[in-house]
């Protein structure tokens, strides 16, 4: 006997909110994939985001940082100096230094212990913040952290936003930054050598 009427079983699983995502220009998105394959250490750099949507991000901007596979440290006198570069170009906060970007070279983009004391050192007294992960492979991960009131973590979804204007790709430049930005550590190297 076949059931023509066969009635749906109600779903009592949570329905989770949905947020909005955590958009990239492609000019962003570009750059971003750039700077992964330019060596193969951790990369970080800053989100800059759009003034009216702060989710949405148009720029990856690198820092003097010392990187190895597992791990990236910038410079503070380069955070400050990255810091009032933004004031000057008449930027707030929440536009440059509330989105910590960073690569993994492996094919994880889950955030590891460290990235996750980073993120809470770092970032936690900001009234919120993104930690986006990148991974060799092309994973992504990205949290929303809300650090007040009572607080609240969830996960965004990555978009790449082709509906807005974008400058074309800059390689050359982006080289330089990198270059100019990134000092690669080897443990396992002799430093004799």
């Amino acid at each position: 006997m076949i059931a023509l009427n066969k009635k749906k079983k109600p779903n009592h699983r949570r329905r989770r909110r949905q947020t909005q995502p955590l958009r990239f220009s492609p000019y962003a998105w570009a750059k971003l994939q750039f700077l992964r394959d330019a060596g193969g250490s951790e990369v970080g750099a800053f989100g800059i985001s759009d003034a009216s949507d702060l989710l949405l991000i148009e720029d990856v901007v690198m820092i003097d940082q010392v990187c190895t596979a597992v791990s990236v440290e910038f410079s503070d006198a380069a955070v400050a100096d990255f810091f009032d570069d933004q004031v000057d170009q008449g930027r707030v906060p929440e536009q440059f230094a509330r989105i910590w970007i960073h690569t993994h070279p492996g094919s994880s983009a889950h955030p590891s212990a460290t990235d996750e004391n980073t993120f809470a050192r770092c970032f936690g007294a900001s009234d919120w913040a993104v930690m986006f992960i990148l991974a060799k492979q092309g994973a992504t991960y990205s949290r929303l952290r809300i650090n007040s009131g009572p607080g609240s973590s969830t996960r965004l979804r990555r978009e790449i936003d082709y509906s807005i204007p974008f400058d074309a790709s800059d390689e050359s430049a982006w080289q330089d930054e990198y270059d100019r930005s990134v000092t690669v550590v080897d443990p396992f190297r002799d430093s004799r050598e």
